[in-house]
């Protein structure tokens, strides 16, 4: 049976779509008798501290799991700071090259998780090392997103990231992309060769779909996830005033470097009606999401993010909960095609007001678009039935 060098800088135990994704992909090639051995960091996302907490450590297999190897980082990351995160990145790079160079191992195949691109790049090393076929893992179009963002634009080193990343796009086998948002992208830089491109969205598995029978609250909704600055924050804040004002209780089981400011903004604002709650262990948030009567999701009108589906789009429909969103491109004509939820037309904080509201007076229509969304994750985003897609590249 082949052997895969899976390398990523996010894995179990930490939280967050990367993470999860990387666990499932280890743990569903293993089943199907592959040999894998993960190159990954020590867990920090969001911060160092939370992995601390044994909670976290929930899997005794992967816990004691000799083919998992975490490599310790140095510098902090400073989420702010543009040049701090660089040279987070890059010790990351240099330290997984350095453990590539010292593998005596051999491999068949090389998967690479990618952003950060750094973290391709030592893959694209691996590639030239063990002279095999590298499959690239691309979650998030980078660095695009870097200006989605709007925090880095300085435009000779845009130039050379936008150098490495054609390269890794040339240089792979095949490309795994998560959003079908991302063909034409990267269609226009690969050209003749985009045959190689395959789609392999996050996706659920079979025992969470199963275990979603969690009795609703009343009038409850839940935002779960990333608060950074793709997420429109300032919305969120406007939205949560509205909510506390007509008394509509808000669970924000968050995380990222807006987390704190929509805090703070709470309490100065004495939103009473809101619960904020730690980050947790993905069972215990899907847990908490299926207890929800509507879920909110909200992405930036930014051009960028009209090619992304944020993992908590997947998440509220395994749950079986509607999404009211502010949304667009990829991501709006999917939950709108599907029937599993709303999407504001203006993206304002009034819009997604009236939409919760309208749901939480529909109990029927809330029934019918959690069948809508159950029924479409059951079609095409569960784990156990998709990575037949990576095993097709892998065997070819």
């Amino acid at each position: 049976m082949k052997k895969v060098l899976l390398i990523s800088q996010n894995f179990y135990p930490e939280i967050g779509s990367a993470a999860n994704r990387m666990k499932n992909i280890y743990e569903l090639l293993k089943n199907k008798g592959y040999l894998v051995q993960v190159l990954t960091t020590e867990p920090s996302y969001p911060n160092k501290k939370t992995y601390e907490d044994a909670s976290f450590w929930d899997d005794e297999n992967l816990n004691n799991d000799r083919h998992i190897t975490r490599i310790p980082i140095r510098s902090r990351k400073y989420s702010g700071n543009f040049v701090s995160r660089l040279f987070y990145y890059l010790e990351m790079m240099w330290r997984m090259i350095f453990a590539i160079l010292k593998d005596r191992q051999q491999y068949d195949v090389i998967f690479v998780s990618s952003p950060p691109i750094f973290v391709a790049l030592a893959g694209l090393l691996a590639k030239w090392k063990f002279k095999n076929k590298l499959i690239l893992d691309i979650r998030d179009l980078w660095p695009e997103s870097l200006k989605g963002v709007g925090v880095f634009h300085h435009p000779f080193i845009l130039y050379i990231f936008y150098l490495i990343e054609r390269i890794l796009y040339r240089k792979a086998d095949f490309i795994i992309i998560n959003s079908l948002g991302f063909q034409d992208y990267i269609k226009k830089l690969l050209g003749p060769v985009s045959e190689k491109l395959v789609y392999l969205p996050n996706a659920a598995r079979q025992c969470e779909m199963a275990s979603q029978t969690a009795q609703k609250a009343h009038n409850q909704v839940i935002y779960a996830g990333n608060m950074g600055r793709a997420q429109d924050v300032s919305l969120l804040k406007e939205l949560a005033v509205k909510l506390s004002e007509n008394d509509i209780g808000l669970t924000v089981i968050g995380y990222g470097v807006e987390k704190n400011q929509f805090y703070e903004f709470a309490q100065q604002n004495g939103l009473k009606n809101i619960s904020f709650l730690s980050p947790t262990t993905r069972k215990k948030c899907l847990n908490l999401i299926g207890k929800s009567d509507v879920a909110i999701v909200t992405l930036k009108q930014k051009e960028v993010f009209h090619t992304v589906l944020p993992g908590r789009v997947i998440d509220y429909m395994t749950c079986k909960v509607p999404i009211v969103g502010s949304v667009s491109g990829f991501s709006k004509s999917l939950i709108e095609q599907e029937k599993v939820g709303l999407v504001s037309e203006d993206g304002s904080a009034a819009d997604l007001y009236h939409k919760i509201i309208y749901l939480l007076k529909s109990k029927e229509l809330r029934q019918e678009m959690s069948r809508n969304g159950e029924a479409y994750i059951r079609k095409s985003f569960i784990w156990e039935k998709n990575i037949e897609t990576l095993v097709d590249c892998i065997e070819k």
